[in-house]
């Protein structure tokens, strides 16, 4: 039970308030799937911290207090799991599962597996190759200074993060920033929003009938599974002719291998279903949160300043960069917590409990969803001043004034807490230190000028961002 002194009077989920469903297809027809998670937002302000929605015939309890959402990440592996759905739809599509979606004992050794693969001792080892990425995208982005061109930002940034991690996963220069195509990717975008369109959809439809985007959709699933399993197979060969390696991996991908051989039963069906799931992990993720963070900088010209001001202080030669540096950089990691805070690329996530359970004063049956509401008191004015603002200096305070950390979560809570954390810290920081020692910055923007929307795909992107860089930095 997720509290061990229960209210005297529990209610059950027929009890809870909610948008009035429609027959048959319940709250669906009130959403917006590319906007889906402002719409359950705008019915936490409405309907309070615990309400029920429903898709078809499917009850789902909403989660939009922290504490909740907190006790119920907490509450995993053993209270809680992914949505059945999610694995069953990627099994379905042809994929093969990783420590994403992964449960019990199987999550536990692929767990020890990514983690080891992702610790920060293993991530900085390989922080010279982060930085020759970061190099070739100033270089990209000094020839569309010098020709006056608007840069697509959350394009190059997908492109940055995909180049990371091919070099630091798999040993791999695909060069995409320059031009070079990146078979996976292409792929990886034909499959991500199929997995977010899937597992929300009405009525299985491609069971029945396959159109045009499902047959395509296979293509893509075959070409990525064929291609892990080469990156696996040519990973296992290197290994196989040079010993020296399994004590000193060149990428990330031998390190799970190696992980993998000491033990557990992990087989190559394990490791590929986490190399696709750091593939998801380290592309999406990254660059949207990266995006979000230079725009919402941009439009607040005194932190814009500060970040400058640190960069130019710790990290001020792209050319030299140094992992010291980076973590020297608490200013510039201060504003991405809060543009995660603001703009979290994962605002919702939704849970399936694994055993009767208590949520405030509602019983949960074993089975039943939650959705779990990760922006809502995070942009509360009842626990964050000036909520709306982009003020990076409150992650800095102590004391009276500091925000409670707890009300962001961007990356869970508990022991399923995102094992990639610090190598998306890593790349946001470098990214930025690059950009800003490096340029002046005219705009970042919207065509219109508006703020850009947020579309919910796999994850939440801002639609349209450009930037035009004004030239060489002088400070």
């Amino acid at each position: 039970m997720m509290e061990t002194t229960l209210p005297l009077a529990l209610r059950d989920i027929a009890d809870l308030p909610g948008p009035p469903p429609w027959p048959l297809v319940g709250n669906l027809p009130q959403i917006r799937p590319l906007r889906i998670h402002q719409d359950v937002e705008a019915w936490s302000r409405q309907y309070g911290p615990l309400f029920k929605i429903r898709f078809g015939r499917t009850d789902l309890v909403v989660l939009a207090s922290h504490e909740l959402v907190g006790a119920a990440l907490r509450d995993r592996p053993d209270g809680f799991r992914r949505p059945a759905i999610t694995s069953d739809v990627g099994e379905e599509m042809g994929g093969r599962p990783g420590v994403f979606v992964a449960e019990g004992a199987a999550w536990r050794e692929q767990r020890r597996m990514v983690m080891a693969a992702l610790s920060p001792h293993a991530v900085k080892a390989y922080f010279p190759a982060l930085a020759a990425v970061a190099l070739r995208l100033r270089e990209h982005w000094r020839r569309a200074a010098a020709a006056g061109r608007e840069i697509d930002l959350t394009d190059d940034l997908k492109r940055f993060s995909v180049d990371v991690i091919a070099g630091l996963a798999f040993g791999t220069d695909v060069n995409t920033i320059d031009g070079g195509e990146d078979v996976i990717q292409r792929h990886l975008d034909v499959i991500l929003p199929a997995v977010a369109r899937r597992t929300i959809a009405l009525i299985p439809y491609w069971r029945y009938v396959r159109l045009p985007q499902d047959r395509q959709l296979d293509a893509s699933v075959a070409a990525l599974n064929d291609a892990i399993d080469a990156l696996i197979a040519s990973a296992r060969a290197k290994l196989a002719a040079e010993p020296a390696r399994r004590q000193r991996p060149a990428h990330l991908l031998d390190a799970m291998l190696c992980a993998a051989d000491e033990g557990g039963g992990i087989d190559d069906r394990a490791i590929a279903g986490n190399v696709m799931t750091m593939l998801l992990a380290g592309e999406d993720t990254t660059s949207h949160t990266l995006a979000w963070m230079l725009y919402l900088l941009q439009k607040n010209p005194a932190a814009l300043r500060k970040a400058r001001e640190e960069v130019a202080r710790v990290a001020p030669d792209p050319a030299a960069l140094t992992i010291a540096q980076m973590d020297g950089l608490d200013y510039l990691d201060a504003c991405a917590q809060e543009a995660m805070r603001l703009k979290p690329v994962a605002p919702f996530i939704p849970l399936e409990a694994l055993r009767e359970t208590v949520i405030g004063d509602v019983r949960i049956p074993k089975g039943g969803l939650i959705w779990c509401v990760m922006r809502n008191d995070s942009v509360d004015e009842t626990h964050v001043p000036r909520a709306d603002a982009f003020e990076p200096e409150r992650w800095l305070r102590g004391g009276e004034g500091a925000i409670d950390k707890h009300l962001s979560m961007p990356f869970g809570a508990g022991v399923r807490t995102c094992p990639g954390r610090y190598l998306a810290l890593l790349e946001i920081k470098l990214a930025s230190a690059m950009l800003l020692s490096s340029f002046d910055i005219a705009s970042i923007d919207t065509v219109d000028g508006k703020e850009p929307e947020e579309l919910m795909g796999f994850t939440m992107s801002p639609i349209g961002l450009r930037m035009r860089l004004g030239g060489i930095n002088t400070i």
